[in-house]
């Protein structure tokens, strides 16, 4: 893909905003993490996001560490592709994130963790979240989502943990994730 982006944008009327190395899209980040810190009173003990390019994960960890020391940033990548983690690359259908090779901005000091969510697991959360919550989203948020859940669940009551639902499931329709044989 990024091999044929680069090719399209060589064309006239093209821009590449080359996402995975651009140094600028970070910072268009920073504002939700102002939003986050202004909904949770600035008591926001962890904050979990899974990683595609890394530049959402970078842009909110800088305002969070700055404003709020004490926060925990964990990383999530899908568990069947988990190099973030050191493991082999492979196959997986959360859309939007993993993308098989450690993003050019990613840095070991980025999350205090990361932690790994199969595709199944996040499809089965994206599906719960709209039939339980009328959320609807895509699977990258069904890992967000239960990949916060286990942090929530280690560090306890009265613990503030948020994440990004990052997608509508409108572009999932024609999908397995939400086919009629699915939900």
């Amino acid at each position: 893909m990024i091999a044929k982006a680069t090719e399209i944008s060589d064309g006239p009327g093209a821009f590449f905003a080359d996402q995975f190395n651009n140094p600028d899209a970070a910072s268009g980040y920073g504002p939700l993490a102002d939003e986050l810190l202004e909904q949770t009173g600035s008591e926001l003990d962890a904050f979990v996001q899974s990683v595609g390019t890394a530049q959402c994960l970078t842009g909110i960890a800088r305002v969070l560490r700055e404003r709020c020391p004490g926060v925990r940033i964990v990383a999530v990548e899908p568990s069947e592709s988990a190099v973030l983690s050191g493991r082999e690359a492979g196959a997986h259908k959360i859309e939007g994130v993993g993308p098989g090779f450690v993003p050019p901005m990613w840095r070991d000091d980025l999350a205090d963790e990361v932690i790994g969510v199969s595709t199944e697991d996040s499809a089965a959360m994206a599906r719960r979240l709209a039939t339980e919550e009328a959320l609807f989203a895509g699977t990258s948020s069904g890992s967000n989502v239960v990949a916060a859940l286990r942090v929530a669940e280690r560090l306890g009551s009265g613990r503030t943990v948020a994440t990004l639902l990052c997608d509508s499931g409108l572009k999932y329709l024609s999908t397995p994730l939400y086919s009629s044989a699915s939900v």
